[in-house]
């Protein structure tokens, strides 16, 4: 215990206290969303503070793990992950009206499971390119990567592209800092744009009409454009410093899609204006920095993937959500971290928080 209390006073307390600020900026937002006029406390505001509530004591857990210790059951977490994630396949699973299964229904409440799958994921593709970094410099050792990583690709991309493509772009990132031959990412890189025309075809209905309206942002009939155009007005109209809370019309008139969610960052924009939305931003940022340097510090190369995954997919869905909001990116239905609605989302961030804090902790040896 004496050794536990000697590691946690090296926490990066900032990066502990980071999100309280967001969730205030959280729970502030929604409940401009949803108050009613009568019921200021709805269901939406409690799950996600509770969400925070549980997300720091899932943070207090992970710190008493050793991280080196998940290294040792990769093979169990992999196996534990992937079923998790086909638990959608079971009279569980839900689509929530939204026509895609990605989610179970636990009765009380609805979990996300490729959220917290993302999370297990980081943990067992960072020990399995730990394991193979000099096979990186050769196709050999990609194509493995890809091959390790395809299953859980494949099942998430199938269920919510949006967390697919979070997933796919974290595990380019790590591959790239595990030491990938940089002529031979630059040139795979270059086979998948040109593979894009091809991918195109085999997408979903709703995937098209969200990247069609990304290329003809001005053809408001695409209702993904109106969308995004609805956004942009939004943001627009909040000026310097904004509407004031509860008093966004965008809002109020319901011209705003999924607020609570994809575009909550417009919302909050037009009733605090540019200011509040720098504000945010520049929290972010702070937050990435963080998480940056926590990696630069760990003691070995597992731990310092874990965190690039972690700060990959962090800084992913922050530049896609709000790009997504000003119309610089394409609407994929990737909500804004820490701050939309969503308590499965919410806890495994904050559990994603908790590994970055125990690597940190954990960067040197500590003597009696």
């Amino acid at each position: 215990m004496r050794y536990f209390f000697s590691l946690v006073k090296r926490i990066d307390r900032l990066l502990l206290a980071l999100p309280i600020f967001f969730a205030f900026a959280s729970i502030v937002m929604i409940a401009s969303i949803t108050y009613d006029g009568v019921n200021p406390l709805n269901r939406s505001i409690v799950v996600q503070a509770v969400s925070y509530l549980i997300g720091y004591v899932a943070i207090a857990a992970v710190l008493l793990i050793d991280y080196q210790l998940f290294a040792r059951y990769e093979k169990l977490i992999y196996a534990a992950a992937l079923l998790f994630q086909l638990s959608v396949y079971t009279p569980l699973g839900t689509d929530m009206h939204t026509g895609s299964l990605a989610w179970i229904d636990l009765g009380i409440t609805t979990m996300q499971p490729s959220e917290l799958v993302r999370i297990l994921f980081v943990l067992v593709f960072a020990n399995f390119l730990s394991r193979i970094r000099d096979a990186l410099s050769g196709i050999q050792g990609v194509f493995f990567s890809i091959l390790y990583a395809a299953p859980f690709l494949t099942l998430i991309m199938k269920q919510d592209f949006g967390s697919g493509l979070v997933l796919a772009v974290m595990c380019v990132g790590m591959v790239f800092y595990a030491g990938v031959n940089g002529k031979l990412f630059g040139r795979l890189a270059a086979l998948f744009i040109v593979a894009i025309p091809v991918l195109y075809r085999f997408m979903a209905g709703y995937q098209k009409n969200r990247i069609d309206a990304f290329l003809n942002p001005e053809n408001l009939s695409i209702s993904a454009t109106w969308h995004v155009y609805q956004a942009k007005v939004a943001i627009g109209s909040g000026g310097l410093l904004g509407k004031g809370l509860f008093s966004g019309t965008q809002k109020e008139l319901q011209f705003i899609p999924v607020q609570e969610s994809d575009f909550i960052f417009a919302v909050m924009v037009e009733e605090l204006g540019f200011m509040g939305g720098a504000v945010l931003i520049c929290l972010y940022l702070v937050f990435l920095l963080r998480l940056w340097r926590i990696s630069g510090k760990a003691k070995d190369m597992y731990g310092s993937l874990i965190v690039i995954g972690i700060v990959t997919m962090f800084a992913f869905q922050i530049f896609e959500n709000i790009g997504m909001n000003m119309g610089v990116m394409p609407v994929t239905g990737i909500p804004l971290p820490f701050v939309s609605s969503g308590g499965t989302a919410v806890a495994a961030n904050m559990l994603a928080i908790g590994l970055v804090l125990n690597v940190g902790i954990r960067n040197k040896t500590i003597n009696f």
